[in-house]
This record gives C-alpha cells, sequence and structure tokens, in this order.
C-alpha cells in the first residue's frame, strides 16, 4: 500500500511526513535540506576504516560482535592461586636443592658421564688446544646447560609459564583495539561485491569517501540496504550506479535528507544492527562464554519482541528503551526499519529531531494528529481495532477470550455512517450515536433511505433494538469515547480533513514516528490510546507489502495494555518481520490469566533490580530448570584410639582451636531453578537485570545476569 501515513479516513492527503520511497529512487518529494553531521568529517577515514574492518566473529545471541573474542563453551579448571603459588616456589626451591647437592657432589659424579662422551680429550685439562680460558668456558658451559635442564624441569613441574600468565602478563598488557587483518579480496572498504557485479566506478568512489573520512556508518549501511535491492531486482544496477556517482556517501539518502541523529547516547554497530545495552557479568550462574562479553540487541532478537519488568528508577526508559529507540532510529535513517516509540510526554525517549514524526496528543501546538481508525477504510477493521481500544481490558482476560460483540456493535454505527459522509465519525459524533442521540440517528436513517443502503438500514435497526437492554455494551464503549471527548483533545482525532492525522499504515516505509501520551491528568485516556496504537501496529505490519522492512513498536509502560487480542497479536508479529518492546512495573499491571501467556509470546524476557518475589515466580516459571552438579561436604570427627594419636590430637586442637576431622565430599546431579523467585528479588544489583534471548531462528540465550551500565 503506497501510503506516507498521513492519509484520513477518505484517503486525502495532508502535508506528507518524509517518506522513502525506496532507494536508490529518486523521493516522490523533494526532502529537506540536509542537518550538518553530529561529528566533523575526519582528515583521513583511518577511524571509519578501523571500524569498518574490525572483526565481527559469528556468536551466540545477544552477544556484542564487534571486536568478539569467543571464550570456550566450559570453564577450563584453573589452579587456585594459592596452590599454583606454592607449588611453584616449591619447585623452584627443589631445582635449586639439586642443583646444589650435584654441584657439592653429594649426588656423585655420574651426571658428568655426557660430557665425557662428548668432548674430546685435547680439550680437557689445562694443557688443552683451547687454552685455561677455552677450557673452562667448555666446563662451564655444561654446567649451565645442566642448570637449565634443572629450571626447565622445576618450570614444568612448578607451571611458571601459568604463573607468568596469570600475574605478570596483565600489568603489561596494553589495550588491545580490535585487530584488522584484511586482504584486499575481502576487505569491506573496497567494496568488492560491487565490483564483481559491473559498478567498478560506483565502487571506486565509495572506497574514496571511506578513504578520506567522508563516509559515516549510516551511510555504508544505507548504501548496503539499496545494494540488496538492485540485488532482489527492485531497482536497477544503473540507477544505483548513478546514484552513487553524483552523490558519493550522501547516495540514496532518506527523505529527511539527515545521515545521522542529532546525539547517540548509546554504542551502536550497523554492521550487525546491535546496540550494546550493557555488560554480561563474571558471575558463576552466567554460562563461561557470555561472562564478560558485551550484550547487545538487535532486529534478529527484537523479532521475538522483548517484555522488561522492573520498578520505578530500575533504568527500563534511560538503559533499554532509549538505546533501543536511538538504534531503530538509525536503522530507519538507513532505509532498514520503521520504528513507533510510544511513552509519557517528557519520558526521555530522545529528541523531537531524531524523529520525523512527533505526535504530541493533548498539545495544541502538536503538528501531528492520530487517526483513530488507523487509516483504513474498511468499518469492520476499524470497528475491531478501535473496540480492543476502548473496552479491550474489559475483556474476559483468559486467552480464549475476544471482544466481539463491542466489535460489532461499533461496525453497526461506523458502517451505515461511512455510507452516508463518506468518512468515519469524529469522538463528539460517535459518542453520541453510542448514546443514542435520537437526532443523530434519525439524520442517519434518512441519509442511509435517501441512498438506498437497505443492508445498512438493518445494521442501523439493529443497534436501536439492542440499545438499553441489558447486558448492551453501548454504555461501556460510550462512556470509554467519553474519556477522548475531552476539551484538551478538542483538536484531535479529526476526520473532516483539516488535520494531519498519522497513520501506522505509513510501516511499508522507514519512518521514525514518537507519540506522547498525556498521562498527566488523563491516565485512562493514555491506555486507551496505547491499546489503540498496539491495535493498529499488529493489524498494519500483518498486511505490510515489504516486510524486509523491520518494524517495531517500542511501548514504554504498557501499564493496562495487555489484553487476549494483544497478546495474539504480539504472538502473529514475527512471521510478519516485526516486534514490540513492552515495559511494565509490575506483572500484576497485567490479569493474572495472561501473565503466562504473555511471557511465553515474547521471546525476549527482562527482570529488572527490585522485582518484587511474586513477579520473580512467574519468571522462574517460565525459565525452568537445569540439571546442575551439587556437592554435599560432611566433617567428621577424628576418635584416636592409640595415647601417641590421642597426644598428637590434642595438641593439634590447642594450636588449631579444632577437632581433627575428617572430609567427605558427595557430588550429585540435581535439578534447579535456573533464577529462583527469591534471587530475582533479592540478588539482583542495582544497575543490574536477568535476561534471557530467543532469536527469530530460534536459538537462544538462557537467563544472563547483565550489568546495564557497562
Amino acid at each position: 500500500m503506497d501510503s506516507d501515513g498521513t492519509q484520513d479516513a477518505r484517503g486525502t492527503h495532508a502535508s506528507p511526513v518524509p517518506r522513502p520511497a525506496g532507494p536508490p529512487e529518486v523521493p516522490a518529494m523533494p526532502p529537506r535540506p540536509p542537518r550538518a553531521p553530529a561529528m566533523p568529517p575526519l582528515p583521513d577515514g583511518s577511524a571509519f576504516l578501523t571500524w569498518l574492518r574490525a572483526p565481527r566473529p559469528d556468536a551466540a545471541p545477544g552477544v556484542w560482535r564487534f571486536g568478539h573474542r569467543p571464550r570456550p563453551a566450559e570453564e577450563p579448571e584453573e589452579i587456585p592461586t594459592r596452590q599454583l603459588l606454592s607449588g611453584a616456589l616449591i619447585a623452584f626451591l627443589v631445582g635449586w636443592l639439586v642443583w646444589s647437592l650435584l654441584q657439592n657432589g653429594y649426588l656423585g659424579n655420574w651426571w658428568w658421564v655426557p660430557f665425557d662422551l662428548i668432548v674430546p680429550d685435547a680439550w680437557r685439562g689445562g694443557d688443552s688446544d683451547l687454552g685455561e680460558t677455552g677450557t673452562f668456558i667448555v666446563y662451564q658451559g655444561y654446567e649451565l646447560l645442566v642448570a637449565l635442564g634443572i629450571m626447565v624441569g622445576a618450570a614444568r613441574l612448578g607451571r611458571w609459564g601459568e604463573v607468568w600468565r596469570r600475574f605478570v602478563t596483565p600489568r603489561f598488557r596494553r589495550p588491545e583495539a580490535p585487530e584488522t587483518r584484511t586482504t584486499p579480496e575481502d576487505d569491506p572498504a573496497q567494496w568488492n561485491e560491487l565490483r564483481a557485479a559491473g559498478a567498478a566506478d560506483a565502487a571506486e568512489r565509495l572506497a574514496t569517501e571511506a578513504r578520506s573520512g567522508l563516509m559515516r556508518d549510516v551511510d555504508h549501511a544505507r548504501i548496503l540496504r539499496a545494494w540488496q535491492g538492485v540485488r532482489t531486482g527492485r531497482h536497477s544496477l544503473a540507477t544505483f550506479s548513478g546514484a552513487v556517482l553524483k552523490d558519493g556517501a550522501a547516495a540514496c539518502l532518506h527523505p529527511s535528507g539527515e545521515r545521522d541523529l542529532p546525539a547517540r547516547l548509546a554504542r551502536h554497530d550497523l554492521v550487525t544492527g546491535q546496540v550494546r545495552l550493557g555488560t554480561t557479568v563474571d558471575d558463576a550462574r552466567n554460562p563461561y562464554a557470555y561472562r564478560g562479553t558485551g550484550l547487545a540487541l538487535g532486529p534478529d532478537l527484537l523479532g521475538t519482541s522483548l517484555v522488561a519488568v522492573g520498578p520505578a528508577g530500575s533504568g527500563k526508559t534511560g538503559t533499554v528503551v532509549r538505546p533501543l529507540a536511538e538504534s531503530l532510529c538509525l536503522h530507519a535513517l538507513a532505509g532498514r526499519a520503521a520504528v513507533v516509540v510510544v511513552g509519557a510526554a517528557g519520558a526521555g525517549l530522545g529528541p523531537a529531531d531524531a524523529y520525523d514524526v512527533v505526535v504530541r496528543i493533548g498539545n495544541q501546538e502538536s503538528e501531528y494528529d492520530l487517526d483513530l481508525y488507523g487509516g483504513t477504510t474498511d468499518p469492520d477493521e476499524a470497528a475491531a481495532v478501535l473496540a480492543e481500544a476502548l473496552v479491550g481490558d474489559l475483556a474476559d482476560p483468559h486467552p480464549g477470550s475476544d471482544s466481539r460483540r463491542s466489535t460489532t456493535v461499533l461496525a453497526q454505527l461506523l458502517g451505515p455512517f461511512r455510507a452516508v459522509h463518506g468518512r468515519f465519525p469524529s469522538v463528539p459524533e460517535l459518542r453520541q450515536l453510542l448514546d443514542g442521540a435520537p437526532g443523530p440517528f434519525a439524520a442517519l436513517r434518512q441519509g442511509l433511505q435517501e441512498a438506498g443502503q437497505e443492508s445498512l438500514l438493518r445494521e442501523l435497526d439493529a443497534r436501536e433494538r439492542q440499545m438499553g437492554q441489558p447486558g448492551d455494551v453501548g454504555g461501556v464503549l460510550g462512556d470509554r469515547v467519553a474519556l477522548l471527548d475531552r476539551p484538551a483533545f478538542a483538536g484531535f482525532f479529526d476526520t473532516s480533513g483539516q488535520s494531519r492525522p498519522f497513520t501506522l499504515k505509513a510501516l511499508d516505509h522507514p519512518v521514525r514516528v514518537r507519540i506522547d501520551l498525556p498521562q498527566r491528568g488523563h491516565a485512562d485516556a493514555s491506555k486507551m490510546l496505547a491499546r489503540l496504537v498496539l491495535a493498529q501496529f499488529t493489524a498494519s505490519v500483518a498486511v505490510r507489502e515489504d516486510r524486509s522492512l523491520f518494524a517495531c513498536l517500542l511501548l514504554d509502560d504498557a501499564t493496562g495494555v495487555v489484553t487476549p487480542e494483544a497478546v495474539r497479536g504480539i504472538q502473529r508479529l514475527r512471521s510478519g518481520n516485526a516486534g514490540v518492546v513492552l515495559t511494565l512495573r509490575t506483572l500484576d499491571d497485567v490479569a493474572r490469566p495472561l501473565r503466562g501467556p504473555l511471557l511465553g509470546a515474547t521471546g525476549c524476557r527482562m527482570a529488572l533490580s527490585g522485582l518484587t518475589p511474586w513477579d520473580g515466580q512467574d519468571f522462574a516459571e517460565v525459565w525452568g530448570k537445569e540439571w546442575t552438579e551439587a556437592r554435599d561436604v560432611t566433617d567428621r570427627q577424628i576418635i584416636a584410639e592409640t595415647p601417641a594419636g590421642k597426644a598428637v590430637h590434642m595438641l593439634r586442637r590447642v594450636i588449631t582451636g579444632k577437632a581433627p576431622t575428617a572430609r567427605a565430599v558427595t557430588v550429585r546431579q540435581v535439578e534447579r531453578e535456573r533464577w529462583s523467585a527469591s534471587e530475582l528479588a533479592h540478588a539482583v544489583p542495582a544497575g543490574h537485570a536477568v535476561l534471557s534471548l530467543t532469536d527469530v531462528k530460534g536459538e537462544h540465550a538462557p537467563p544472563l545476569l547483565v550489568d546495564l551500565r557497562g
């Protein structure tokens, strides 16, 4: 669907949102003049080339691949420090003792036998052909060889090499930058794939731009995305080459004309698509291969959706949502993703300049409006989405329930109204119809009779018969719509074509959207609008034309948003190359029957510090158990039977203060929870989180303790 996200219900356009028309083709509208890059060009491209050529080995899900050095899957057995140092010292003393005994003849002269067999007789004695000095050197050289042999043997027995590697080398090791060993054949800065396809001039232009410092990571990712379009046949090689030869690193720009964000707070790697959130703690509860590595997320993980639970102040917005929003905005500038970020006004979700569209609901200075009906012209589809937003939280919370009755009531009104007026009703008009106001009903009936819409007349008659009857949900819908029919929202949700409504149908294009909710003073209305955006998102991504574009909705504070229909919608997102990120203060904000389905529908689950034991129990259940090795140590007192033994035991008790004991160790395999509810509630330090991951291919990582500040 060729929609730019600013169509109202009748399909008319206001001033359109900047949207890519699919690079490298020329956009349908002139782009805004590009803003100055966030960083000035470097005198040379050394920094960019170092970044581009850095190794990014394949790694387990969630590992920050930039400059990553893989570790063994299992932790190698390490000798305790005290035992290692004492063994090295004892080996040295033994070697010294052996050498001293040899030197002083206490072990005999047998060690001179090899010397006598090898060295000629003419080299021995003071009157030898070598002279006194030569003879001295020969004898001393042999003794040195023997001493070196003893030292080598002592070093092997005492593990001196391990002592050197563990205690000496780290003190002299300099911080190393990622290795950039490349050959011309596999150098990404040479654009060899373009050369092989016959675009040698374009490849040389891009290589020159990279060396001169005129190319940035977003430029590289954007041009690669355009080249993928050439390989898949969406664009021609001639068009792509012409754009690159004309504009160089600025080719195939996002229609906003921007090549970077105003500022970056997180570390990004657009080659792998990852954003670094923290560091996996070097803790025994983490798998050895993850300990000390960077923890990063990308579209391959967000495609399975993420739910993060933690109390206020635990870092959900600042350490999770904000970096992810920043990363997805960079992906959008590269033509790879479309992102919608929803949160309270002033929540710190990034500056307005980082987005193409900023919808400030309840703020009369907002440039954009929100389409209440999602940009659809189908009354049934609009009724289903609107019913989910209005009363989705009132439906039976069990996963099999739905809100069909509410959908039917709304469809009985939206269909006739659109047939008469050519548009859907505004909020005040919809409220009057739901309240059963006689004037609007009569006008609607007359319009349908004049148009000869008999089927829609029957719909209207059915609605009139149901009004006032026990169990009719029209009154509940009217009360919910009344929350939006407030003076603060008077200029919003307009359907007459006088405003600039944004619709989530625009997710066919790499657009960056931020929606500010009026939570202060309008908490219930904000929850309804959050449910509306989620419902429109799950409905729109399912019918996108271009599913190679990753679509993601970031919902900061999903309180009251999780409904049975929302859970079903989240389950369908993975197949549409889309995902959602939901944050909750507590799982108590989700109905009890929906907590398990929600955690099961999301592939990535995060429990931040400060979790309650009740929330920890839900995470512990979904993470399950694992087999682990348990050691039971038993100390048994030793009873001496002889007088000498009793005397030794008494002396030992006087010296140590403890009775002599014998230790017995029993090792067995037991099944235990990966993280218990008590550990999640009390053993996660401030600024940390426990995170499990699953990517779109099905590979997963067990729960990891992560330092979100690292």
